[in-house]
């Protein structure tokens, strides 16, 4: 029998047009495996998520640039198919902000934590993050947010380069304008140029003093904040191979106890009065050994399915718990655990683990997915491998054969699947 109220669907939200994000995926298969019916809402053309056999329906997005009442008109058209409250789960930020802010709009259709309702909002601001840590002793970054190209130059001179140039609402950044979230810069004249578009990119500039990464110097913490602000689900855990290197997502992480990293997420959450899932990137001072907080997303993190404790709870299954008032299960942590995104670390995943892994793509009871990530990664690997064919030794093997040397791990234990993992081709293609 499920721990979780299987009469209650979970639809995740994913306004974000990145087929390739491999906890959309986590978040399916676990909600999936415990009997629940997963609604997904994104744009999932040529993404494996879209063969996962867990997914129960597939719903299109609300259109590029949406407004809230075109996210809310979104929604509403699923829950009216859907028919029952259902849980919602943001799965990026943006799609987290606009639920908070069409909570009380979407309340009778969805379940929802019982959040101040600016909160999400304000912690994925990294503008307004500054200030949130520092009210609650969170140690962050020296930052600056200017207000003129001027400024912009002052402050590069005055924090040192190189140094770090975030936009503060990346999810409003447009597409095909060169612009990424967070660069390094390393001159005034370039933190002076990032300003000037600032008009483009549709949010404030910070410029933040440059923490030099190191070995055991990045960590995260994933965890669900329940009714009463205890965190549950997550854990603290070690990047241990970055994509791209030094400074890109989680390739590599491991489940690593840290007791000044848990007392620290545990304070934001007391002094913001947080509800709900979230994501906190931590890098620690070489010189101080201080872990400030570099980012805190109010939604799953991509690699969520590393903290899957001994009792099968992770954060999605920890907010189906609560919110539909179920006993959440006091499971035993599983230190040295690992996830592995096998596209980007390929040997990473060959490796043994004998404190158990988890693969982004790659499972047992649900191979498809893995199997389409395989082909269009290696299409990929080889498109860029032949432009640089003069200068590839003919013996080395390249990513792309070393993927497809992965094997699909086993199957979870029969307990952990249920008679919704029996759906067939047929229903799965009406659901497409």
């Amino acid at each position: 029998m499920s721990l979780l109220d299987t009469r209650v669907p979970a639809v995740l939200l994913r306004i974000d047009r990145n087929p390739f994000h491999h906890g959309t995926l986590g978040a399916v298969r676990s909600l999936g495996r415990a009997g629940i019916d997963v609604h997904v809402i994104a744009d999932v053309t040529g993404s494996p998520v879209s063969r996962s056999r867990f997914v129960r329906q597939l719903h299109p997005p609300p259109p590029p640039g949406a407004t809230p009442a075109d996210i809310a008109a979104a929604l509403q058209r699923v829950a009216a198919r859907i028919e029952r409250p259902a849980v919602l789960i943001p799965m990026d930020d943006a799609g987290a902000v606009a639920v908070a802010r069409l909570r009380e709009e979407l309340a009778p259709s969805y379940l929802l934590p019982q959040q101040p309702g600016a909160v999400p909002e304000r912690v994925a601001d990294k503008a307004e993050l500054a200030a949130l840590c520092a009210a609650a002793d969170v140690p962050h970054p020296e930052t600056a947010v200017p207000d003129s190209a001027e400024q912009a130059a002052r402050a590069a001179e005055r924090l040192g380069l190189p140094l770090v140039a975030k936009w503060s609402r990346p999810w409003l950044l447009p597409a095909g304008t060169g612009l990424r979230s967070t660069v390094v810069v390393r001159s005034v004249h370039d933190a002076r140029e990032l300003y000037l578009r600032t008009a483009e990119a549709g949010s404030r500039l910070l410029l933040q003093a440059f923490l030099p990464p190191g070995p055991d110097r990045d960590w995260f913490l994933h965890g669900y904040a329940d009714r009463s602000g205890e965190l549950r689900g997550g854990g603290p855990g070690r990047k241990l191979c970055a994509w791209p290197r030094g400074a890109g997502l989680t390739a590599v992480g491991e489940w690593t106890e840290n007791p000044q990293v848990g007392s620290l997420a545990e304070r934001l959450v007391d002094t913001l009065g947080y509800r709900g899932i979230l994501d906190l990137d931590f890098r620690r001072c070489g010189r101080t050994g201080a872990y400030h907080l570099l980012d805190f997303n109010p939604r799953p993190g991509a690699q969520f399915r590393l903290f899957a404790d001994a009792a099968g709870l992770d954060v999605v299954r920890a907010q189906h718990l609560d919110l539909t008032h179920r006993p959440l299960p006091a499971g035993e942590p599983v230190p040295g655990r690992t996830f592995v995104v096998e596209n980007y670390a390929p040997l990473a995943a060959l490796r043994p683990a004998p404190h158990g892994r988890e693969l982004a793509w790659s499972a047992g009871d649900d191979p498809a997915p893995g199997r389409a990530m395989r082909r269009l990664w290696c299409a990929h690997v080889t498109r860029r491998l032949r432009d640089r064919l003069p200068r590839t030794a003919p013996s080395d093997p390249g990513p792309a054969a070393l993927l497809a040397r992965v094997p699909a791990p086993a199957a979870p234990p029969a307990a952990e699947q249920t008679e919704q993992t029996e759906q067939t081709d047929d229903e799965k293609a009406g659901s497409r």
